[in-house]
C-alpha cells in the first residue's frame, strides 16, 4: 500500500508526459549515430584478422558457417547484450533510417558505438562485471556496500577508463567502503569480522587471470601445475590488510600460514608470485605490487581473462565452450583467439569499449542463429566450431527489461520521464527478487523456470503491460496505426524487433480486419500476450 501512495504523483506526471508526446513514432532524433569510429584503420585490420582466423578454422574443420543475421536481428542482439533489454520502436525507426542511407555493416558498427556511449551500457555491464568480482550477496552492511561498488564500476565504464587502471585500484585500494567504493572488493571477503585472505586470492586469480586454483589452498592442484606453496605465496600479498576505524589499511605484514597436508603441520609463507618474478614491482604496498604483477603488459593471462569474459557476455558462451569462463588453461605457445583479442586490447590502452566494438563487428557475432544443419550432430559441430551464433535464454533482468520496454514505443533510458524510469526500476527489482537471480555463476547454461513462464502467462505485470491504456504501447499501436498492416507490423517490432512472416501476417490480419477502437485494442492485447509468451521472446537470437 505504501508504494502505491508514493508512486501516485509519479503516475500523474507520467500521464501528462505521455499525453504531451502523443505520436506513435516520435519524430525527435535522439539516437543519432557517432560520426566516426576511433582508430578506424587499426580497428578494421583487427576485425579482418579475426575473421580470417575463424575462416581458416572453418575450412580446416570442413564446416559451412551460418549466413549473416538480418539487421534487425543484430539490433536486438546488441541491445540485449549491452543494455539488458530490447530496442524500442523509437530506436528501430531511427536505425532503419540510418540503414536506408548508408552501408549496413558501417551503420551497425556505428550503432554499436552509440550503445556503448549510452549510460545504460555502463549501468548494465557494470552489474554484469561486478558479479565476477564481488558476487551477488549484499553481505555485512556495516563493512560492505555492494551497491557503491557497482555504482563506482559503472562510472569507470561510462568514462571508458582503461581496464588495467580499474583492476589495480580494485586490488590495492585503501580507505572506507563508503568513500572508496573499490575497496568493497576486499570487504566482500570479510566473514565474522575477519578478512578471508584465501578467498581474496582465489577471487583475484579467477577474475583477473581467468584460472581456478582454489583447491591449491589445501593441497597441490591434482590436474594443473599450481602448488599449495604458490597459492599461499599469492595469499601473502594480502597479509598487510587490516580493518580499522578508517577502513581498509595496509600495515606491517601478518605472516601467512597454512596447514601442509603432507606434513600435517603449519607452514609460513612469504609473498611470492608463481611465475615471472621480474614483473613484480619493488616498491609500494604488497597489494600494489601484486596489482602491478597481475596487470603487467606481458601477462597474457590478464588480457586473455577479460577478453574471454567479455566474449562470453556478448555471445553467451566462452571462447572455449568446453571450459568455464574462469577456468582457462595456461596460455598456449601458438596465439589463439584470446591472444588475438588480448594483444589488440593491450595495444589500444586496455580499452573495453574497443574490445566490445571489435567482437561485435566480427562474422562470429554477426552470423545468424539459424543454419542449414539437417541433424543434431551437424548442428552440434557448428556450435562447437563457432560456425553458428549460439542462442541462450534471457537472464531474468533481460526478460523483465524486454517486457517493460515493449510496454512503451519510446526508449526507456536515463532521458525518460520519471514515471517510466521509476516503473522500470521497481518492477525489475521485484521480478528478480520474486523469480530468482542467476547468482555469480550466471554464465552457466540455464533453462527457463516455471515461475517465469507463469508470470508471462498470467501475472499482474503482463496484464498491466498489455492492457490498453494511454500509458502503454498496445493502446498507441491499436489507436494510432494507419492501417491493419501497419498495426500488425508495429506489434511485432515492439515485441520481437522484426516484422511478421507471411503465415503470421495472414493469420493476424484476419483477426484485425474490420476492428476499431475497443475491439481493435482487445485484438492487439491478445497479440501482445501471444508474442510475450512465444519461445522467441525469451531467447537472445
Amino acid at each position: 500500500m505504501r508504494s502505491r501512495v508514493i508512486l501516485t504523483p509519479i503516475l500523474v506526471i507520467g500521464l501528462v508526459t505521455v499525453l504531451i508526446g502523443w505520436s506513435l513514432v516520435p519524430s525527435g532524433d535522439r539516437t543519432s549515430l557517432p560520426a566516426t569510429i576511433p582508430n578506424r584503420e587499426s580497428f578494421a585490420a583487427q576485425v579482418t584478422q579475426l575473421d580470417e582466423f575463424h575462416r581458416t578454422a572453418w575450412d580446416r574443420d570442413g564446416v559451412v558457417p551460418a549466413p549473416p543475421a538480418q539487421s534487425l536481428e543484430l539490433m536486438r542482439r546488441l541491445s540485449l547484450a549491452l543494455h539488458g533489454t530490447i530496442p524500442s520502436l523509437e530506436e528501430i525507426r531511427q536505425f532503419e533510417r540510418e540503414l536506408a542511407t548508408g552501408d549496413s555493416d558501417e551503420v551497425i558498427t556505428r550503432w554499436t558505438l552509440r550503445l556503448l556511449r549510452d549510460r545504460r551500457f555502463a549501468d548494465y555491464f557494470g552489474e554484469r562485471l561486478a558479479r565476477s568480482l564481488v558476487g551477488t550477496e549484499n553481505g555485512a552492511f556495516v563493512i560492505y556496500r555492494r551497491d557503491r561498488f557497482v555504482e563506482w564500476l559503472s562510472e569507470q565504464l561510462a568514462v571508458n577508463r582503461p581496464y588495467d587502471q580499474i583492476v589495480r585500484e580494485i586490488i590495492a585500494e585503501q580507505g572506507l567502503w563508503t568513500g572508496r567504493p573499490a575497496v568493497n572488493f576486499v570487504t566482500a571477503a570479510v566473514a565474522e569480522g575477519e578478512i578471508d585472505r584465501d578467498k581474496l586470492t582465489g577471487k583475484t586469480v579467477r577474475a583477473f587471470l581467468g584460472q581456478r586454483i582454489d583447491c591449491a589452498q589445501c593441497h597441490d592442484h591434482p590436474f594443473a601445475h599450481w602448488k599449495q606453496s604458490e597459492y599461499q605465496g599469492l595469499t601473502a600479498f594480502y597479509g598487510e590488510l587490516n580493518l580499522t576505524l578508517v577502513g581498509v589499511e595496509d600495515k606491517p605484514r601478518v605472516p601467512t600460514s597454512a596447514e601442509n597436508s603432507m606434513l600435517a603441520e603449519q607452514e609460513t609463507f612469504d609473498p611470492v608470485v608463481p611465475f615471472h618474478t621480474e614483473w613484480l614491482h619493488s616498491e609500494g604496498t604488497l597489494r600494489q605490487r601484486l596489482a602491478g604483477w597481475v596487470t603487467h603488459p606481458e601477462n597474457r593471462r590478464f588480457e586473455r581473462a577479460i577478453s574471454n569474459r567479455v566474449w562470453t557476455l556478448l555471445l553467451g558462451t566462452p571462447a572455449f565452450p568446453d571450459r568455464a569462463v574462469d577456468d582457462l588453461d595456461d596460455p598456449p605457445e601458438q596465439a589463439d583467439l584470446l591472444d588475438l583479442l588480448g594483444i589488440d586490447f593491450r595495444e589500444n590502452g586496455y580499452d573495453l569499449q574497443r574490445l566490445i566494438l571489435t567482437i561485435t563487428a566480427t562474422e562470429r557475432f554477426r552470423m545468424s542463429s539459424q543454419s542449414s544443419a539437417e541433424t543434431d550432430q551437424e548442428y552440434e559441430l557448428l556450435k562447437r566450431t563457432g560456425a553458428v551464433f549460439p542462442i541462450a535464454r534471457l537472464r531474468p533482468e533481460q526478460l523483465i527489461g524486454a517486457m517493460l520496454q515493449a510496454s512503451s514505443v519510446k526508449t526507456i533510458d536515463q532521458n525518460s520521464h520519471l514515471f517510466a524510469r521509476a516503473t522500470r526500476f521497481f518492477r525489475e527489482l521485484e521480478f528478480v527478487r520474486d523469480y530468482g537471480d542467476l547468482g555469480p555463476d550466471e554464465l552457466e547454461e540455464r533453462s527457463a523456470t516455471v515461475s517465469q513462464a507463469l508470470l508471462r502467462m498470467n501475472g499482474n505485470l503482463t496484464r498491466d503491460i498489455i492492457t490498453a491504456s494511454p500509458l502503454n504501447s498496445s493502446f498507441r499501436v491499436a489507436r494510432l496505426s494507419a492501417s491493419d498492416e501497419e498495426c500488425l507490423e508495429n506489434c511485432f517490432l515492439v515485441c520481437l524487433t522484426r516484422r511478421p512472416n507471411d503465415a503470421e501476417r495472414a493469420y493476424f490480419l484476419a483477426q484485425l480486419k474490420d476492428t476499431q477502437d475497443e475491439d481493435r485494442s482487445r485484438v492487439v492485447e491478445d497479440l501482445f500476450w501471444s508474442l510475450f509468451n512465444s519461445e522467441e521472446f525469451s531467447w537472445n537470437h
